[in-house]
C-alpha cells in the first residue's frame, strides 16, 4: 500500500506536525514532533513522497523573494516571501524555516522524494479562493470536500494543512500537479 506523508514545519517550540495518508484516508496525525520524531515516522512509514511546506531553499543572495513565489502569488494565491539566506538565519520570524530546511537535509541522507508545497496554493486550486473567510472555516471545508475518511473530528490549522501537503503529494505522484519554481502545487480536484 503507498503512502503520503505531508509535513507542517514549525519553529521549535511549536515543532512539526504530520499526516500519513494512503489512497483513502488518514493513517497518522501527530503534532509537535521535533525533526528526529519526523525522521521516525518517514523510516516506519516508508512514504512514497514527503511534502514539505516549508521553503526547500531561499532567495538568491541580496533578494527578498524566490522567483517561484512571485510566480505563485501572481497565479494562484498570496503567500510570505522567503528572503536570502542571511536573512533567514539572523531574523528569529524565519526560525521555523532554519528548521524546514535542517528537515530537507536530513531526509536528503535518506533518498526519500521531497517535496515542497504551500498548502494554502492547493486549498486554493481543491476549493477556490478564501474571499474573506476565516482560514480557519475555509480549510474545513475544502478538507470535506475531499472525501478522505480518519480525519479527526477537531483538527487546527497545522494539521490541516499537514493533510494538504499529503495530498498534494499524492497527487505530485499521480502526475496530477505543477511546478512553480520550487513549490509543488495540484493541478485539479483532489483524487480521493
Amino acid at each position: 500500500m503507498r503512502r503520503w506523508l505531508g509535513v507542517d514545519v514549525g519553529g521549535r517550540r511549536k515543532g512539526f506536525d504530520v499526516a500519513l495518508i494512503d489512497d483513502r484516508e488518514v493513517l497518522l496525525l501527530c503534532s509537535g514532533l521535533d525533526r528526529d520524531g519526523v525522521i521516525e515516522v518517514v523510516e516506519s512509514a516508508r512514504p512514497a513522497v514527503v511534502a514539505v511546506d516549508c521553503p526547500r531553499c531561499c532567495a538568491n543572495q541580496g533578494e527578498s523573494t524566490r522567483a517561484g513565489e512571485r510566480q505563485l502569488a501572481r497565479a494562484i494565491c498570496g503567500i510570505r516571501w522567503t528572503p536570502d539566506e542571511s536573512r533567514v538565519r539572523t531574523n528569529p520570524y524565519y526560525a521555523w524555516i532554519v528548521a524546514g530546511l535542517a528537515l530537507y537535509a536530513a531526509l536528503a541522507e535518506r533518498h526519500i522524494d521531497v517535496i515542497e508545497v504551500f498548502p494554502t496554493a492547493s486549498w486554493t486550486r481543491w476549493h477556490g479562493r478564501r474571499d474573506g473567510q476565516p482560514r480557519s472555516t475555509w480549510t474545513k471545508q475544502a478538507l470535506a470536500t475531499l472525501g478522505l475518511g480518519g480525519v479527526p473530528a477537531r483538527t487546527n490549522q497545522d494539521q490541516r494543512d499537514a493533510i494538504a501537503s499529503a495530498i498534494t503529494g499524492r497527487q505530485y505522484s499521480l502526475g496530477l500537479t505543477e511546478t512553480i519554481g520550487e513549490i509543488v502545487v495540484p493541478v485539479a480536484q483532489a483524487a480521493t
